[in-house]
């Protein structure tokens, strides 16, 4: 997807969008036989241009990777660089800080928030101490906005952290676990829904290999006034519970939540709170491989937001018209691979139930007749982790 095109390419998907313009005509995707193209302008100073080849590639994905590939010019450029361009080299130049995360929100990830805007996150045993742990360090130096990331996921935060808006809320947790290993930071970064001219500091400090403490703030603290008495006074006590995080990164959940032995992956979706809860690992030894399975999750997710459920919270609502012609609302799905072969392929089913939407990737030996059951099963004992 991240392949060098030829200038007269670029050139020319520029030039078919611009035409467009001119006639009042809105030029959004196209689609070749092994391509799909994406277009979408941004403040009517910035368009941005995707391509894909991947098979099954849709146009909500790439429309989606161009709005978080825009907000994380945003986050590390700031709005007005990107609105009022003087100088074109010197933005070209400024935009370079920009590339490591925009690699890898164009890569394979482990993460799903750039599909789904949704923050990723994990349930760490002992989140209660954490939390408290965490506001109180917040408090201590001066702060509102903390959070505790572990391999680019959230752990806990603080209430106002929380609060951030899409889509620093997703890209902040990304920014931080795409960065090379460093002890302590002192980032300037731009909030694209909160602040996005006016920079904040974005200070970050390990506590453990993969676990980093998390801190948004204006000029003050200085990361020198972090010094290691006061993280040792807050998160010495912590040492146990911080150690318990580590292995969430990929699961998610906590070790021996349990699980029905079929499923091979799930995505939780708290709607409302922009949340969401990904893994591939309750049962790593079997096939297809995490990587296959992420990749069928979320062509799977794409299907059923595009196609089967309402608009989520944040997207356009259908018109009125249309509404009328869909009284009955879907509030679940399911998908058959491989029945031509018993036992081989998978089984796949999403459920909505209020905010909360469920997708899960099943074994082939799961009965279908089963699906709707185990999916219900499954959300309402997950309901109390997110």
């Amino acid at each position: 997807m991240a392949a060098r095109l030829p200038f007269s390419v670029i050139g020319s998907l520029n030039g078919v969008h611009m035409f467009g313009q001119n006639l009042e005509v809105q030029l959004n995707s196209a689609r070749t036989e092994d391509t799909t193209v994406v277009w979408k302008s941004f403040h009517d100073s910035i368009t941005l241009i995707v391509l894909s080849s991947e098979e099954g590639t849709s146009e909500l994905r790439l429309e989606r990777l161009l709005q978080m590939v825009f907000g994380a010019m945003v986050l590390l450029v700031g709005l007005e660089e990107l609105t009022n361009i003087s100088n074109i080299e010197r933005l070209k130049k400024e935009l370079r800080a920009s590339y490591g995360l925009i690699d890898s929100l164009l890569g394979d990830s482990e993460l799903i928030g750039d599909l789904t805007q949704c923050v990723d996150c994990v349930v760490p045993p002992e989140g209660s101490l954490l939390q408290e742990a965490l506001s109180g360090f917040a408090e201590a130096v001066g702060t509102n906005f903390a959070s505790l990331i572990v391999s680019g996921r959230m752990v806990v935060a603080t209430e106002s952290w929380w609060r951030l808006g899409t889509p620093e809320a997703v890209l902040l947790p990304w920014l931080v676990g795409s960065l090379p290993p460093q002890a302590a930071r002192d980032y300037p970064v731009y909030l694209p829904h909160g602040s996005p001219t006016v920079p904040h500091r974005l200070l970050t400090l390990t506590l453990l290999p993969g676990l980093e403490l998390c801190l948004l703030c204006g000029p003050r603290p200085p990361l020198s006034q972090l010094d290691p008495q006061l993280l040792e006074r807050w998160w010495q006590p912590m040492l146990d519970p911080l150690r318990a995080c580590l292995p969430l990164g990929p699961r998610a959940l906590p070790v021996g939540f349990p699980l029905h032995t079929d499923i091979l992956g799930l995505l939780l979706l708290h709607l409302e709170l922009k949340r969401c809860l990904f893994t591939v690992e309750p049962a790593g030894d079997k096939d297809p491989s995490p990587e296959q399975r992420r990749c069928i999750l979320r062509s799977f997710y794409t299907l059923v937001t595009a196609v089967h459920f309402p608009p989520e919270p944040g997207q356009q609502e259908d018109k009125a018209e249309d509404a009328a012609q869909r009284p009955q609302v879907p509030r679940a799905c399911y998908l058959v691979s491989g029945t031509e072969e018993p036992g081989t392929g998978w089984r796949l089913v999403a459920l909505q139930l209020g905010p909360r939407r469920l997708l899960l990737l099943l074994s082939a030996q799961s009965p279908v007749h089963g699906l709707r059951s185990l999916a219900t099963h499954t959300l309402h004992a997950l309901t109390p982790l997110l």
